[in-house]
């Protein structure tokens, strides 16, 4: 077993040895998966463990998955892995939103349709089967690409909005809203798509807004009694000839104004005068020359204006029962002075506040509201004119101005540039038109929809306290009605006056109540499918009237009733799966979805789940931003501005694709520029140094096997109790991390968990294994290089659990080349399926378990310390470049300041490490920070002049003035806090001639400069003074020699294949020529070779010095990692790196008859 298990490690060093294919290692990863179905089985062994309800949102699959897509799949699959791995059973259904304007959009512009007179004579069965027909055109490519990424998501037993069983709980909900009377008919003025023929709610309207340049004219109405006009201005010139009124301000201030230009008058706002006249806004007017261009005639109040009379625009309405009411001037508080000129111009069915100020005045009533625009956005007949009749709106901007200018009526005309809503689906100007739509009374449940959010947990909390909070507080009624065809019917059945209606909550009540007309209005036997053509025929008798038949309305549901309806719909619920809705299936324990559906899928949830149960519709929530092209633009097709998502999948790997995003701040729901590079930076920066410590480890575990004959298998109590400093090191850090994942998961802050993984990555790679490597090679002995390796297998190992659920391929990778190591791995027999080397997966084994038992005193302090060293050498080898000082080249010393005399204690066991990473002689650790370091303070002036105006200055130079103990307090007080955010900043006490003014931390600019002797020293400090690090930059003879020394040893030369030799075969001695002084190197290869020598510059002899030889282990470039004895010279030090290759001439004889000998 030992030999077989040696040879495998042997083959899996050499197989691994080449560039690692991280892309073509996942492939085969989905492979084994797929062979073993391992989805499925880790469900299964979930099954009675307490469940964990996850709610996926169902993306419409007209179109092919972006980085959007992949970005929210790939949070909630980390989530819901992490679940399952914590214990718990998890089931992920996939979700398909089938229904509503994306869909019937594609089949409009594929059948060229244009009206909805068009499908009425196609017939909407006709129609709705294009739409059933291409509703799952990309399925296989969404499963695909979903797939490849990783993701494990039941597509089998996926729902999908137009399945019958989906559609009937979806009339369950409207019967039980509407049995609570929140269900209400309306005539109102929405939010209008003449693309797709349909009104939109409010929340759709707000998804899309464009800057767009829009006409803005000025308009002259003409009073009936006086030679004067009003003037009104607007961007929407089309619907100037639907005008029926003209709204003022009464308490705003209005002047009659004569034009010098020409001499006509007007009525205008004071404060608006340069709307009228644009010259008063241009720069080269002065300020006084007002009597250039008008002279006031009279001035009054907006209510001096009210009730008078003008001479329509147009005479499309000017009938005789029109003019009684129509065509004067009302007044309303909604007009400001911002914009335009006071004065607003009213089209009761084309404008929200026009619509409400014609009613209350009797302008119009709500029966009797001219709209001469048809559902396709086109001028009906009512508009006589030849010109515009049949002419969409937006394109009769331009006739309607030119009509104006034939009468005489248009003052002024320009452009504006302003943000517009456009139709989220089609990408078209929306409109606003009066339609008669059914309503959900939102605005009667806004108290209860702001106490369930707060019964929720959100990440980013600033979206659910700002930005959610303030939609639900401005909610309006929501209009869950569309007129159209591809969508769930409105099950309500309604008289033909209106006066009886019928809401069915089920396909069982409409069997019972309804005939088919068809079949000489003969009962229904049964009904397959709930869509338009199956349904719309159908009747039910009236209760009230007998011999007459209530009808369905002709609306869809909007789609995204459907997508809030989703909790209860996806299960069939109340007609399956009642039992323990409310225990396990609701609310969910998590959701995840873009920063757009704040007013779209988290708000319908929350306004259903209230309106059904009083309850949120999810637990906790995470909220992801946008992700961008690398240029900040929206990604697009048109413009191809970000690279394939399936070539990067291909070329770098889901992993780092995942690593990429998650560890980005498109997690805090800010936004993300995608770059391919920022891909290839995870891959090179995280992915393959973990790759090459595994590989460094199984070529060490085969080296040990083959050294002692005997195979390295786990053992968790030898690495657990090693009392080498740095084992103990990575394995607190690692227990430390362990705690920390488990308690950030559990508050869902991703953002924080990856790079605390990342960094742990980096530790291992860059300081475990690096300042190991002699070690880990049995450089210390048998014994110690044991230990290393048990160490290094229980971090892969327990690395490769906690990052399956972030890098699930790679993790599958780890552990299925490290599970052979396990004991349980040859006893598969008698072990639990999901235990750690038995399980066929290590996406089956629950992840390492928090460790409860607190670090000891020892281990606590080498944390501490190996964080100070990081530091310190980070400082220390910034000192070094701006000193101009390679590493190669040694110093005489380093002084390591710090404020914290244990954590520098703490270093102390660590100096060897501290000496090799920054190639000094000596350290020198203290704590005398005011003789090293000194603190000087600046005021935080956009913090601090806000708070105190004109004493700034004052303040100034009493910072200014603050001496360095002072500033050290502070911060020391502001370190030894434990929460600045419930405590408060700390603050210092300043005085002002007297007057006591405290200043807090955050209002001050502190800053640290080293105050040691600069001619001697280069130094780097922390901002807050805690921590310096100083570099002896004098340089001698000495030094330089020993740099071109180690310079020459590491140096890469060409190997020759004869004399080519493994880099751990060399060795380098060195010593002192008796006569010359002399420094020789001597490599000698193992295999025989002849040895060959390296002369390097003369250095002086230090007095004293022996002239015998010695071992020289000034050019080791790290020391010997074996602390828990003390340091000694080894007899040899190894190479890495090292090439022999013979030389074309016999090396110099050297002097001396004194000559080293390997030992």
């Amino acid at each position: 077993m030992a030999g077989e298990t040696r040879k495998r490690a042997e083959a899996v060093g050499q197989e691994d040895a080449g560039t690692m294919n991280f892309a073509a290692e996942e492939a085969a990863t989905l492979r084994l998966w797929e062979s073993m179905r391992a989805f499925e089985t880790s469900v299964k062994l979930s099954e009675g463990r307490p469940e964990f309800t996850f709610y996926d949102g169902p993306p419409f699959a007209t179109g092919l998955p972006h980085y959007g897509h992949i970005l929210a799949g790939t949070i909630k699959d980390t989530v819901t892995r992490f679940a399952h791995g914590t214990g718990h059973y998890v089931s992920r259904r996939f979700g398909w939103d089938c229904h509503g304007l994306p869909v019937e959009y594609e089949i409009d512009k594929s059948l060229g349709i244009s009206s909805r007179d068009e499908v009425l004579a196609m017939g909407i069965g006709t129609y709705n089967g294009h739409c059933r027909g291409i509703v799952q055109r990309y399925t296989a490519e969404w499963e695909r690409v979903v797939t490849r990424l990783g993701r494990w998501i039941d597509f089998r037993n996926d729902y999908r909005t137009m399945d019958a069983s989906f559609m009937e709980s979806v009339w369950w909900v409207f019967k039980t809203l509407y049995e609570k009377e929140l269900v209400y008919k309306g005539y109102r003025v929405m939010p209008y798509s003449t693309a797709c023929s349909t009104p939109l709610s409010n929340f759709e309207a707000g998804l899309n807004y464009k800057e767009v340049s829009d006409p803005a004219v000025v308009v002259s109405f003409r009073l009936v009694d006086e030679e004067a006009s009003l003037v009104a201005w607007t961007t929407t010139p089309w619907t100037l000839p639907s005008n029926l009124a003209l709204c003022v301000n009464a308490a705003l201030d209005y002047v009659k104004v004569a034009s010098v230009a020409d001499g006509s008058t007007y009525y205008v706002a004071e404060a608006r005068l340069v709307q009228l006249f644009p010259a008063l806004g241009s720069k080269k007017f002065k300020k006084g020359d007002e009597a250039k261009v008008y002279s006031v005639l009279a001035r009054c109040t907006g209510a001096a204006l009210v009730g008078r009379r003008y001479e329509p625009l147009f005479d499309f309405f000017a009938t005789p029962q029109r003019l009684e009411t129509a065509f004067r001037v009302v007044a309303d508080d909604y007009v400001s002075a911002d914009a335009g000129t006071g004065i607003v111009h009213q089209a009761p069915a084309f404008g929200e506040d026009d619509y409400r100020v014609c009613v209350a005045a009797g302008v119009v009533t709500p029966a009797d509201v001219p709209c001469p625009v048809d559902a396709d956005g086109r001028f009906t007949a009512e508009i006589t004119d030849d010109d515009l009749r049949g002419l969409h709106v937006k394109a009769a901007d331009a006739v309607v101005c030119a009509k104006l200018k034939a009468r005489g009526r248009l003052v002024v005309k320009d452009t504006y540039l302003h943000s517009y809503p456009f139709c989220w689906r089609s990408d078209t100007p929306l409109i606003y038109r009066a339609v008669p739509s059914w309503f959900v009374k939102v605005e009667s449940l806004k108290d209860k929809l702001l106490a369930n959010n707060l019964k929720t947990y959100w990440v980013p909390t600033f979206v659910q306290e700002k930005r959610f909070h303030n939609w639900l507080a401005d909610a309006r009624d929501w209009n869950i009605s569309r007129d159209r065809f591809w969508g769930t019917p409105i099950p309500l059945w309604v008289s033909d006056d209106g006066d009886e209606m019928l809401a069915v909550g089920s396909v069982a009540e409409l069997l019972r109540l309804a005939v088919d007309p068809d079949k000489g209005h003969a009962p229904l036997e049964a009904l397959p499918d709930l869509h338009r053509e199956s349904v719309d025929r159908l009747l039910i008798p009236s209760t009230r009237r007998p011999g007459t038949y209530l009808k369905r309305i002709d609306a869809v549901f909007d789609c995204w009733f459907e997508s809030g309806s989703m909790p209860y719909a996806q299960i069939h619920y109340p007609f399956e799966n009642a039992d323990g809705f409310a225990q396990h299936r609701f609310p969910a324990d998590f959701i995840a979805e873009g920063l757009d559906q704040t007013r779209g899928w988290f708000y319908t949830l929350t306004v259903l789940a209230t309106a059904l149960f009083d309850m949120p519709a999810f637990k906790n929530l995470i909220v992801n931003g946008l992700v961008l092209a690398a240029d900040g633009k929206k990604m697009s097709k048109r413009l191809k501005n970000y690279p394939d998502p399936a070539l990067i999948l291909d070329t770098h790997g889901a992993d780092a694709l995942r690593l990429y995003l998650i560890n980005s701040p498109v997690v805090r729901a800010e936004t993300l520029r995608f770059t391919e590079d920022g891909v290839k930076s995870v891959l090179r920066d995280v992915m393959l140094p973990w790759f090459n410590a595994y590989r460094f480890f199984a070529q060490q575990a085969a080296r040990f096997e083959t050294t002692n004959h005997l195979e390295f298998a786990r053992d968790p109590d030898k690495a657990r109790h090693s009392t080498n400093a740095m084992d103990k090191w990575i394995t607190a850090n690692l227990d430390d991390l362990i705690n920390y994942v488990h308690d950030e998961m559990q508050a869902y802050r991703l953002y924080t968990v990856v790079p605390r993984l990342v960094g742990f990555l980096g530790d291992l790679t860059n300081w475990y294994v690096r300042l190991n490597r002699s070690r880990l090679k049995g450089g210390d002995g048998d014994d110690e290089a044991h230990t290393s390796l048990a160490v290094l297998l229980e971090v892969l190992l327990n690395m490769a659990s906690l990052m399956a659920p972030f890098t699930p391929f790679f993790a599958e990778y780890l552990y299925q080349r490290l599970r052979p190591r396990l004991p349980s791995f040859h006893d598969k027999a008698n072990r639990p399926p999901d235990e750690l080397g038995s399980a066929d997966s290590i996406h089956y084994v629950m992840l390492p378990p928090r460790v409860e038992v607190a670090p000891s005193s020892a281990d606590h302090a080498v944390l501490v310390g190996m964080k100070l060293l990081q530091r310190a050498v980070e400082l220390g080898r910034r000192a070094r470049e701006d000193a101009k000082i390679t590493m190669k080249t040694p110093v005489k010393s380093v002084v390591v300041v710090a404020t914290d005399a244990a954590s520098l204690d703490a270093l102390r066991s660590l100096e060897p490490y501290l000496l090799g990473e920054l190639n000094s002689w000596a350290v020198d650790l203290t704590t005398e920070v005011d003789a090293w370091c000194s603190l000087s303070a600046l005021p935080n002036l956009p913090v601090l002049a806000r708070r105190l105006g004109k004493r700034v200055k004052q303040a100034t130079a009493a910072i200014k003035a603050l001496d360095s103990h002072a500033l050290r307090d502070l911060l020391a007080a502001a370190r030894s806090a434990d929460d600045p955010q419930e405590n408060g900043q700390p603050t210092i006490e300043l005085d002002l001639d007297g007057d006591k003014l405290v200043v807090g931390l955050d209002e001050l600019l502190v800053k640290s400069s080293f105050s040691g002797d600069l001619a001697v020293y280069a130094a780097q400090t922390t901002p807050d003074g805690s921590l310096t690090v100083a570099v002896e930059t004098t340089q001698d003879d000495s030094l330089r020699a020993q740099g071109v020394a180690r310079d020459m040893i590491n140096r890469p030369t060409p190997a020759s294949p004869a004399f080519s030799v493994p880099r751990d075969d060399f060795r380098c001695f060195s010593y002192f020529r008796p006569l010359t002084f002399r420094l020789t190197i001597l490599s000698s290869c193992s295999d025989g070779h002849n040895p060959r020598y390296i002369v390097v510059p003369r250095i002086p002899r230090p007095r004293g010095t022996q002239t015998t030889p010695q071992a020289s282990t000034s050019f080791a470039r790290r020391p010997s990692s074996s602390l828990a004895r003390p340091s000694t010279p080894s007899s040899r030090t190894t190479i890495p790196n090292a090439r022999c290759r013979p030389r074309k001439r016999s090396p110099p004889t050297p002097r001396s008859s004194t000559r080293p000998t390997s030992s």
